[in-house]
């Protein structure tokens, strides 16, 4: 056998450092963010949620090492990469805002919450699944625009511009690592050594926060103080009969529309993963990959990680550094240790924050130029509609957030907006965004094609979701916008959706469709 395939090579330390830098980031906000939107007690937090991650990115890291190695002594290569992998960053903040802290909101009740996430990490487990078989007809049917868009979306409004705000507040500590990985990750500038961009941009950014403290000055504290932590040993504890008292309420169904979306988008960017590795030289299985991805999910939710887990985009930058499979399963035994022993929250004592917000920028940029950028050229049109649902769930929520901070609600003021601001036009494009991003990206992307008969079957997608309250529907209480299902419930929506996709198949019958364009 050759000697080589059990070798830790330099470039697998590049890569380890990388791909640590990138689940660190998100154990981070898990620890950050949930307390703070869901109420889930840090304690909760590092001994319930984050042991549960760990468990599914320790065996999900070691399945793809695994991969890469069986390929690598299959084809006599020493130069394989494991797929990257960990949890997925827009997942945790669609999750966390839009459906673990809607549930806190309104019924005050972090483990009711905590259980919603349960419910859509195993759901979204169970897409990803099914996805292992369905995903390569699925990417057929829906233009790339539609997909990349709403996922651009959340990218640019949640994502990115979430967490600026909080580098701008703070600009002493978080401004000049946020600087350095714009110029190191856009320029590609390669270091001396092959030190990784951020891990460099975050050592600056800890040392400026040290330097402060010394001086008296601490910009790392803010109002809520420093993350308290224990150290200690946190196994993963069995979820299934908190996530089937969920399942049980039924409850859960009335945030599908942030489930299925973000299931699909797993399932899709899995398999845009498999087809750019394969463009860098290694070709991997389709169904056991994409396997393997869903059963991490269900692993997560059913030992108490409402996040799901997935393949990351980016391989073809991990085989640059010379990463190949030891990167990997480092990742996954770190990343594991540091969680059951309970330091994670540590990492924050050491490690503002603010310091590594400038790589989560850096994501939600990309993720937006790509939606451009991969799209076809002439359909950067729909790219461009496709965020607006996702521009006017992000003004509801700041509207939401100033309105609470105020001590009042929505419900209490929404007579006050008049003509100021069309407060119920907001809050009905919010309503199911994700799906509505998706269906009008994918009707201007046929639109664009003249394929008038596929781009009338989407839009009678829109009239039925909106007929059953899937997108549009709500109805407004002292807890917040709730979703509202049943029968007709926003026909104000759908008879128009109905006209106009009678329109574009009229169209069609005209002859102006492009031949054989866009069939279903």
């Amino acid at each position: 056998m050759n000697p080589s395939l059990w070798r830790f090579t330099k470039g697998d330390g590049d890569g380890f450092f990388g791909l640590f830098i990138d689940n660190l980031l998100q154990l981070l906000l898990i620890l950050t963010l949930c307390p703070l939107v869901c109420g889930i007690p840090v304690e909760v937090v590092t001994t319930r949620l984050l042991p549960g991650a760990a468990f599914s990115i320790l065996l999900g890291n070691g399945y793809y090492a695994w991969q890469a190695w069986r390929l690598a002594k299959a084809t006599g290569r020493d130069d394989v990469t494991a797929l990257p992998y960990g949890i997925n960053t827009v997942s945790l903040v669609a999750y966390v805002f839009f459906i673990m802290g809607p549930v806190y909101r309104q019924t005050q009740d972090a483990t009711l919450a905590w259980q919603a996430g349960l419910f859509g990490c195993f759901l979204s487990g169970v897409m990803e699944t099914v996805g292992a078989f369905l995903g390569p007809a699925l990417r057929r049917h829906a233009p790339r625009a539609a997909l990349l868009s709403s996922l651009a979306g959340i990218a640019i409004t949640f994502i990115a511009m979430g967490f600026v705000f909080q580098v701008f507040a703070s600009p002493s500590l978080g401004l000049l690592p946020l600087l350095l990985i714009l110029v190191f990750y856009a320029g590609k500038v390669r270091l001396p050594m092959g030190l990784p961009g951020g891990l460099v941009a975050v050592i600056i950014g800890t040392g400026l926060a040290w330097i402060l403290r010394s001086w008296g000055l601490d910009p790392a504290q803010n109002a809520a103080g420093p993350v308290p932590f224990s150290w200690g040993w946190h196994l993963p504890h069995w979820a299934g009969g908190d996530l089937w008292h969920f399942l049980a309420t039924g409850q859960g169904w009335k945030y599908f529309t942030v489930i299925f979306p973000m299931g699909l988008f797993n399932v899709i960017g899995s398999l845009q993963c498999l087809e750019s590795a394969a463009a860098a030289g290694d070709e991997y299985e389709t169904r056991p990959s994409l396997l393997a991805n869903g059963v991490g999910t269900l692993l997560a939710a059913v030992f108490g990680s409402p996040f799901p887990t997935t393949l990351y985009i980016g391989h073809p930058g991990w085989k640059d550094m010379g990463a190949r499979w030891g990167y990997s399963t480092l990742n996954g035994l770190v990343i594991t240790v540091l969680v059951l022993c309970g330091g994670v929250g540590a990492v924050l004592q050491v490690v503002p924050l603010e310091v590594t917000l400038g790589i989560l920028l850096w994501i939600g940029l990309v993720i937006t130029a790509q939606a451009f950028q991969a799209s076809p050229r002439e359909e950067a049109l729909a790219v461009a509609v496709g965020l607006v649902p996702a521009l006017a769930s992000w003004a509801l929520y700041l509207i939401e957030t100033t309105l609470r901070v105020a001590g009042t609600s929505l419900e209490a003021q929404i007579s006050h907006f008049g003509s100021q601001l069309y407060i119920q036009g907001v809050i009905s494009l919010h309503q199911g965004f994700l799906l509505t991003s998706i269906l009008y990206a994918a009707v201007v992307s046929f639109v664009i094609r003249r394929a008038y008969r596929t781009a009338a079957v989407w839009m009678l997608a829109c009239a039925c979701f909106s007929a059953v309250g899937l997108i549009h529907a709500y109805t407004l209480t002292q807890n917040g916008v709730e979703n509202r299902f049943g029968w007709w419930e926003a026909p104000e929506f759908a008879l128009p959706y109905l006209a106009a996709a009678a329109v574009l198949w009229g169209l069609s019958l005209l002859g102006n469709a492009s031949v054989g364009a866009g069939k279903v």
